[in-house]
């Protein structure tokens, strides 16, 4: 049964690997049937996935790319600290005392509705130019996922398992450990994953307001300079580098729920 399961598993993710493949061939390919009927004078013809593949090569063969990969990157993870550090705390908060969810929920709902990037002026006026206006916008972003579904998994902990534990002897610091954590930590880790993706979403227009480095930046650097080819090879860039950030966290955060 076992060896039934394991071979069912290796079958299941040679054919997504393959569809995964079949799908990505099959977008090329239409984006390159598209620009056979684009006129040739104009600029949209420079924005062909040969002409960005070419680019992209070259730009993967230069250090300018890495510095502004690693300057990115280096934004990403300071912003979600941010976040964890501040939304994991403040959903327990809402989680635990509902006294405080009933007088908070709509100030939150209504914070979070805004848009991250409408922050931007408020960002600047208090932080001024720099990565510290990037790292509040990434967090302001970014805290809500954690946040509420921190606070939803403590909401569904079954209250009786604290009272076991109690009654065991437990002290409070061992109930949160072998009781809150394990149940709320799915949760948790499933609102960390929501928020790398919004902060990755959120960090390229944010790069365009008064940084010198990274892909945000560097997509307005190619327009001002009209390479456009530059410019898709960028953007090919970003969403590759998100779907490996998307890969790794789920990578790392299922395995931490064994």
């Amino acid at each position: 049964m076992t060896s039934t399961l394991k071979k069912y598993f290796e079958i299941s993710s040679i054919k997504i690997i393959v569809l995964s493949f079949v799908g990505l061939v099959s977008f090329v390919g239409i984006w390159a049937l598209v620009m056979v009927f684009i006129d040739k004078s104009s600029i949209l013809s420079q924005f062909g996935p040969i002409d960005g593949a070419s680019a992209f090569w070259d730009l993967m063969t230069t250090d300018e790319t890495y510095i502004h990969i690693t300057a990115s990157l280096k934004r990403i993870v300071v912003g979600m600290l941010f976040a964890i550090v501040t939304g994991v705390p403040l959903g327990f908060l809402l989680g635990t005392i509902k006294l405080f969810e009933l007088t908070s929920t709509a100030v939150f709902q209504f914070l979070r509705m805004i848009s991250p990037l409408s922050w931007t002026p408020l960002a600047i006026i208090l932080f001024g130019v720099g990565d510290s206006p990037v790292y509040f916008l990434i967090a302001i972003g970014a805290i809500w996922p954690i946040a509420l579904n921190t606070a939803e998994s403590i909401g569904r902990l079954n209250r009786g398992w604290l009272l076991v534990s109690k009654t065991l002897g437990a002290s409070p610091f061992e109930s949160f450990r072998k009781v809150v954590w394990p149940a709320t930590r799915p949760g948790i880790l499933l609102g960390i994953r929501l928020a790398v993706g919004l902060a990755w979403i959120i960090l390229v227009p944010a790069e365009m307001l008064g940084v010198d480095s990274g892909l945000g930046y560097y997509i307005l650097d190619t327009r001002d300079r009209f390479e456009y080819s530059e410019l898709i090879a960028a953007i090919i860039i970003i969403g590759i580098l998100g779907l490996i950030l998307d890969i790794l966290t789920r990578v790392l955060l299922s395995s931490r729920q064994h």
